[in-house]
C-alpha cells in the first residue's frame, strides 16, 4: 500500500509553537519503520520549502538550509518515493476534478490529488478537509489521535 502527506503535516513537525507540532513530529518519525511506500509530491515539498522560511507565515521561520535539510531526510527514507506529473496528466487532472470546483486555493490540492491518482495513491494524511472533495482520497487527519 502506499500514501502520501500534505504539506501541512511537515509545516507543523517544524513549528514548535504550533499545538500541533508534536503530534506532527511523532507521526513523521513513525514513517522510517512504516512498511508502506511514502509517495511525495514536488508541489507539497516546495510549500513546505517556501512556507516554513517565510518570515510572514512562520512565527520561527526555518533557514532555507535546515528546510531543505528536513525535506532531504524525508527523501532519504528506505521507502520512500517522488511521484510527479505523467504525460496522462491532463486527463487525470479532469477526472480527478470533475464534480469539483477547483478554483482559487483549491487549485494547489487539485494538482496534489491528480498527481496521486495518477500513481494510484488513495491514502493522504492531511490536515485540510478541502481533500475531502475528492472522492477517490481516503483523507487521513494523523494529528487528531495524537495531540
Amino acid at each position: 500500500m502506499s500514501y502520501s502527506l500534505d504539506a501541512n503535516i511537515l509545516l507543523y513537525a517544524s513549528d514548535e509553537s504550533s499545538d500541533w507540532h508534536k503530534a506532527a513530529k511523532i507521526f513523521l518519525e513513525g514513517r522510517a519503520a512504516d512498511p508502506d511506500i511514502l509517495c511525495l509530491t514536488w508541489p507539497v515539498l516546495m510549500a513546505y520549502q517556501r512556507i516554513a522560511t517565510h518570515h510572514a507565515i512562520f512565527a520561527k521561520p526555518l533557514s532555507p538550509r535546515v528546510a531543505w535539510a528536513n525535506v532531504e531526510k524525508l527523501l532519504a527514507l528506505p521507502r520512500t518515493r517522488v511521484v510527479t506529473e505523467t504525460e496522462t496528466f491532463p486527463d487525470d487532472y479532469r477526472q480527478a476534478t470533475t464534480g469539483v470546483n477547483a478554483a482559487g486555493n483549491l487549485v494547489p490540492d487539485a494538482h496534489i490529488a491528480a498527481i496521486l491518482r495518477e500513481h494510484g495513491v488513495r491514502r493522504l494524511y492531511t490536515a485540510d478537509t478541502d481533500f475531502r472533495q475528492f472522492d477517490f482520497l481516503e483523507v487521513v487527519n494523523p494529528l487528531l489521535a495524537r495531540k
